[in-house]
């Protein structure tokens, strides 16, 4: 299999799919490894490290995208993009199609095989969003904590607060990888957190995460009432496949105190808060009715050396099996366009209510 690692094209996206060990595995399992120069520049490792690697460089994308047929990147395809597809390739990335009918419509046209990450599942679990819903969560605490300085357009709030002042009131909505983790730091931070989540046992885990941790049932009156008076909202609901309801409206916004920060982690599937735009690193703030909101669509891009690692190591079994046309129930599940058409169902779904 001619396997292809382009460079990464979205704005200040750093991220690599495939570091330098996992080349050399796919090389010794006789695979042929292109990777365009310059693709893991931003992660910390250089094309003579491919090269050691057993991959072959490549000058530019037209070239890479022309001789491999399993192309593995990290983001979905972008405009700029989309004339390097074939109807011979497999692609093999984050889509997040439901928040994306565009893209869906030119993956459907070109006639390619699209497998996308978040919705590769086994076992109930989501193994190759899993590491980058993680680092995002852990992010979102990071970055809302710095937002909420007055020099970043925040109301001057310490997180952890200190004797004689308040701490600072953070809501998390949802529990899974990210919701957790965000939760976990921002109450390692000191802060007061609150967590909305639906499954009990998720509920158990936060409320062992500190005694600054409250869990709750994600009433809307309870929602509204604690988003009000929160200092970072932190939006992290996930329905596989599915594009993220809605649970905070525009108007329970617009009653959230000036200065306060909304970071919407699931922005990639449309964002659970109404007033959620997609925004990227080069511009990645804006304000609506005095609260600050954060929505980057590629969050772990900040960190491109630790993701990179995380999501290269989460992949390489399944680039693998796709190379080798494994039978896979797990890849089965990620497929979301084969033949021409939407095949994932809750996708198809989500993509026919768009419309």
């Amino acid at each position: 299999m001619k396997i292809g690692v382009p460079r990464e094209v979205k704005p200040l996206e750093g991220r690599v799919a495939l570091i330098p060990s996992a080349v050399a595995e796919l090389s010794q399992a006789g695979h042929q490894v292109i990777v365009e120069q310059g693709a893991g520049a931003s992660a910390g490792y250089a094309d003579n490290d491919y090269q050691r690697a057993g991959a072959r460089l490549l000058a530019d994308a037209d070239a890479v995208y022309g001789e491999a047929r399993l192309i593995v990147k990290v983001k979905e395809p972008v405009p700029v993009e989309y004339p390097r597809l074939r109807s011979e390739h497999v692609l093999f990335s984050y889509l997040h199609l439901a928040a994306n009918p565009d893209l869906a419509r030119v993956l459907c046209a070109t006639g390619l095989t699209a497998v996308a990450f978040e919705t590769v599942e086994v076992s109930g679990k989501l193994p190759l969003l899993a590491p980058m819903s993680d680092i995002a969560g852990r992010l979102a605490a990071q970055i809302g904590a710095h937002l909420l300085q007055s020099p970043s357009g925040g109301r001057g709030v310490l997180l952890g607060g200190l004797p004689g002042t308040e701490r600072g009131r953070v809501v998390v909505l949802g529990a899974g990888e990210a919701g957790g983790n965000a939760a976990r730091v921002a109450a390692a931070l000191g802060g007061e957190v609150t967590v909305f989540e639906r499954v009990r046992e998720r509920q158990q885990a936060m409320y062992l995460a500190g005694p600054n941790v409250t869990a709750m049932n994600p009433y809307d009156d309870l929602v509204r009432a604690a988003v009000e008076q929160a200092d970072l909202v932190i939006g992290a609901v996930l329905i596989t496949g599915a594009r993220a309801p809605c649970l905070v409206s525009a108007a329970t916004v617009a009653r959230m105190r000036p200065g306060s920060v909304i970071v919407d982690i699931a922005v990639d599937q449309g964002g659970c808060i109404e007033t959620t735009r997609p925004t990227d690193y080069t511009n990645p703030t804006y304000t609506v009715d005095g609260v600050l909101h954060f929505a980057v669509t590629n969050m772990p891009g900040a960190v491109p050396r630790t993701a990179s690692q995380a999501l290269s190591a989460a992949l390489l079994p399944y680039v693998l099996k796709l190379a080798e046309q494994v039978e896979d129930a797990g890849l089965r599940a990620g497929i979301n366009v084969s033949g021409g058409r939407i095949v994932h169902p809750v996708v198809a779904a989500a993509l026919s209510s768009a419309v």
